[in-house]
């Protein structure tokens, strides 16, 4: 698993290279940075990789702020419970309808994410899951495929980027490639090959694997 988690981590880096690149290419459109905090508001759900992988960084804290944090992301998941009784430990939301899910991260909660510092830097920067690389600007893959055709409202104030084609990247390899990982990830975990397991941030804190396993089975 320790292996595979690297594979992973290269694979965000050649994100995080596509990231840098555009910002390289269009320095007074793109705001986003260690520090912005603009989009770190919320629920939104990650992959149980994404979790496994946002973990290592959460595990490498000093002591008492992974307890703090620890204690509010029990908090936040007990509050969610209350909303939805069915929503419980180990917190996957696969459990849960996919309707419902709207009703666990409406789009008006305005509620920091955990792993924000008092500064509005990321905690575990280096582990942020993947949609927290990927967010700020349109993901259009170089054969013109449009994968997410939004971006935030901080960049490109003055521009449609969608326009852009030195934007693109090998999107549809890319998430080919993380699929697979995540094949190999719950062949490991559990000797079948699941296709979705997905969390929020707060639930990935609190990773217990082996209960994960167990509610998979």
């Amino acid at each position: 698993m320790e292996r595979l988690l690297e594979r992973y981590g290269e694979l965000l880096g050649e994100v995080d290279a596509w990231f840098r690149r555009c910002r390289g290419l269009y320095p007074d459109h793109i705001a986003c940075h260690n520090g912005c905090s603009a989009c770190c508001r919320g629920l939104f759900d990650i992959t149980l990789l994404d979790a496994l992988y946002l973990k290592q960084g959460f595990d490498r804290l000093p002591e008492q702020q992974k307890v703090d944090i620890a204690t509010a992301a029990t908090s936040r998941l007990e509050q969610l419970s209350l909303i939805n009784p069915a929503f419980v430990a180990p917190w996957l939301l696969n459990s849960i309808q996919e309707e419902e899910w709207d009703e666990l991260m409406p789009e008006e909660d305005e509620t920091p994410c955990l792993l924000l510092s008092a500064t509005g830097g990321c905690l575990a920067y280096d582990h942020r899951p993947m949609t927290c690389r990927l967010n700020g600007i349109p993901l259009i893959d170089v054969s013109g495929e449009e994968m997410f055709d939004e971006w935030c409202t901080l960049n490109f104030t003055g521009a449609d980027p969608c326009l852009f084609s030195d934007l693109r990247f090998t999107f549809v390899d890319l998430f080919t490639r993380e699929l697979l990982l995540f094949q190999e990830m719950m062949e490991l975990l559990t000797g079948t090959v699941r296709n979705e397991a997905d969390l929020f941030i707060p639930a990935a804190l609190l990773l217990d694997p082996p209960q994960v396993v167990v509610a998979l089975s």
